[in-house]
């Protein structure tokens, strides 16, 4: 029997398809945000960009990222799947899950693999370009100190409402959608390209990282892409990034409300990420690398 055009012996073909999908699905969340922002916050189409940079509009911004969240990254891997394969849990291997032995490994990998983190993201802001491209630069820096002020505002809450809201806005939707479409969609659609899993996992990877636009937390979130890419094929179920994933969002999100709440200090959010805890730093990644071998060393026989 021929394979379908659109079988994993055609990857050029399902990259195709899947870039057309996801700018579909963008174009009809946008377009739905645009509405029910409308309808619900009173914001005219045309205003809307410059109110989701406004970091006094925190609802709205969390509103229209809810809506892309599942819209662009949730939907899409969702409907390749069927297509790729006629079953959408099977190609994205969400019907394997783990066993409670490799959930737990994958939690204390996360949790001592934040400082290391972080230490990338402070060298990676450090990073400067050539004078000849200062224009770039200077675009990089306000963008990123845009960024930085958006965030602040969206992840400061006080309530446990407002905890629960960006543990779902921030954790749980990101988890599910990034992984769908980047682990389960792209990674694989690119190992069967250059017929070379490690490969698959650098490239998606990559991806990740740049589709986020965030140039000072490109190498740490593109790092955190390729872990979480081997803990899929090491384990033969997306559950094991999804936590990770989860994992991740989900601590920085309580951090972040916890000094908001006075009870722990505001440097906590970036351990790590100065030599004032390297040896700190240094163990954890000591931690992180252990886990991630036994992981690898017991990956057929958890």
């Amino acid at each position: 029997m021929r394979p379908s055009l659109f079988s994993d012996e055609n990857p050029v073909a399902q990259l195709v398809l899947t870039i057309i999908t996801c700018l579909s699905c963008l174009f009809l969340s946008v377009s739905l945000g645009s509405l029910l922002s409308y309808l619900f916050y009173h914001v005219p189409p045309a205003d809307l960009q410059s109110e989701l940079e406004n970091a006094q509009n925190v609802p709205l911004q969390k509103f229209f990222q809810l809506v892309q969240g599942v819209g662009f990254f949730m939907i899409p891997p969702l409907i390749l799947g069927k297509v790729f394969s006629g079953s959408s849990t099977g190609y994205l291997k969400l019907n394997n899950v783990p066993s409670v032995g490799r959930f737990s490994l994958v939690f204390l990998i996360v949790l001592f693999a934040i400082p290391v983190v972080n230490l990338i993201a402070g060298l990676n802001s450090m990073i400067r370009l050539p004078q000849s491209m200062s224009d770039i630069q200077n675009y990089i820096d306000q963008t990123s100190k845009t960024y930085q002020t958006i965030t602040e505002s969206f992840m400061k809450v006080n309530t446990l409402q407002g905890l629960a809201s960006n543990l779902l806005i921030v954790a749980i939707i990101p988890a599910l959608g990034e992984e769908f479409l980047f682990r389960g969609v792209l990674q694989r659609i690119f190992s069967n390209w250059t017929r070379n899993v490690h490969w698959g996992i650098l490239i998606s990877s990559f991806v990740f990282s740049a589709i986020h636009m965030e140039f000072y937390g490109f190498f740490p979130r593109w790092i955190l892409g390729i872990m979480f890419g081997y803990f899929l094929i090491w384990s033969g179920s997306l559950w094991l990034p999804i936590l990770a994933h989860f994992l991740n969002n989900a601590i920085a999100v309580i951090t972040y409300y916890l000094i908001s709440n006075g009870l722990i200090k505001e440097n906590m959010a970036d351990i790590g990420s100065t030599t004032d805890f390297l040896p700190f730093t240094i163990i954890c990644c000591l931690f992180t690398g252990a886990g991630i071998y036994l992981l690898y060393k017991k990956k057929n026989s958890f």
